[in-house]
């Protein structure tokens, strides 16, 4: 690990040369009065000062649509796996520990090759935030701040940048920076400021207790009335779903073509608040009613996926279920607050 740093022009110049070598770099960008991660054509269009992007770099690692293999009717089939290396640039913490909970999801079990390849295919360029979004609650969740997971971490100090290098991946990129010096003690002094503001400033909406307590406290909750009476204002849109971080169910179908003898088998995205989600085959639906399927989405946050990744939360903190949800009912911060008050849950 090294910590070094650049101006804000000399970083502009880094970004512009990494463009220059047809790199591809994903970077922030604004769209209108909000923020999003697309294609960067220059520097001059990156926006590292954002507070939240409207969808998650996870539509990068993992895409809402993605072709897996292509087939002749009746006949054979063969994967789809072409995947070009790419610089995600302005991630912030907790949207690079979403990430990192995929990877290691991905890898259990059944091996995921199209997502594993694809991401040694990433390099992240992560960032500390430097303006909280309105309805942040990363402090609560301990995503405010990360230590590693990325390929290099990005400060803003005021006047400079300090790149802190963590990889191979890391360093390689910087051979594109020119004018790179070693950060002074003044300015790690000033960067460990920003992250011990960030991790306890950074919360909007306060947790009652530790995260690491949500499985023990869903326990005894299954039945509470809580998920009926939120689901009655649920529109079942999914929007709460299509816009997390650490949301990767998906749908698999195969989309023949119009010549009737050719097709494609893709994935998209899928999300456990739509109607359709838990039905199978005889067209039973498991999940049929708005309330088990509201209760759902927070016991898979909160204890089905900790159970898988060693207690990891599958809630990051960074708000965006509460922004999309036109019902107000998503904030995952004010049900758990509501069960932690009442303990005798029965």
């Amino acid at each position: 690990m090294s910590v070094s740093k650049l101006s804000k022009e000399q970083f502009g110049q880094f970004v512009d040369a990494m463009l220059a070598a047809d790199r591809k770099v994903i970077g922030v960008v604004a769209k209108d009065d909000r923020f999003q991660f697309d294609e960067l054509q220059s520097a001059s269009a990156l926006r590292l000062d954002y507070d939240v992007t409207i969808l998650p770099p996870k539509k990068y690692v993992l895409p809402q649509i993605e072709p897996l293999l292509q087939f002749e009717v009746g006949g054979g089939a063969q994967s789809v796996m072409n995947y070009e290396p790419m610089i995600l640039l302005g991630v912030h913490p907790y949207d690079l520990v979403a990430i990192r909970q995929m990877d290691e999801l991905f890898s259990q079990g059944e091996y995921d090759k199209h997502y594993m390849d694809r991401r040694k295919q990433i390099t992240i360029i992560a960032c500390d935030i430097a303006r909280p979004s309105k309805n942040i609650f990363a402090s609560s969740m301990e995503t405010a701040v990360v230590s590693d997971g990325y390929d290099i971490l990005i400060t803003d100090i005021g006047d400079a940048y300090l790149l802190d290098v963590a990889t191979e991946k890391g360093h390689a990129l910087m051979s594109y920076a020119k004018a790179l010096a070693p950060a002074a003690a003044a300015d790690i002094e000033k960067r460990q400021a920003i992250q011990e503001a960030n991790r306890t400033g950074l919360n909007k909406h306060k947790l009652a207790c530790k995260p690491s307590y949500l499985p023990k406290l869903m326990e005894k909750a299954y039945n509470h009335p809580v998920w009926l009476e939120k689901a009655r204002l649920c529109f079942s849109c999914g929007s709460c779903n299509q816009v997390c971080p650490t949301c990767y169910c998906f749908d698999v179908q195969d989309q023949v073509n119009w010549d009737l003898k050719t097709g494609q088998r893709v994935r998209c995205w899928d999300g456990c608040l739509l109607e359709n989600f838990a039905t199978v085959a005889g067209d039973h639906n498991f999940r049929k009613d708005r309330a088990s399927r509201f209760r759902h989405r927070l016991y898979r946050k909160a204890k089905y996926v900790p159970e898988k990744i060693g207690g990891q939360i599958a809630c990051v903190g960074c708000g965006r279920c509460i922004t999309a949800c036109v019902a107000d009912i998503a904030n995952p911060v004010t049900i758990y607050n509501r069960l932690m008050e009442e303990q005798n849950l029965g």
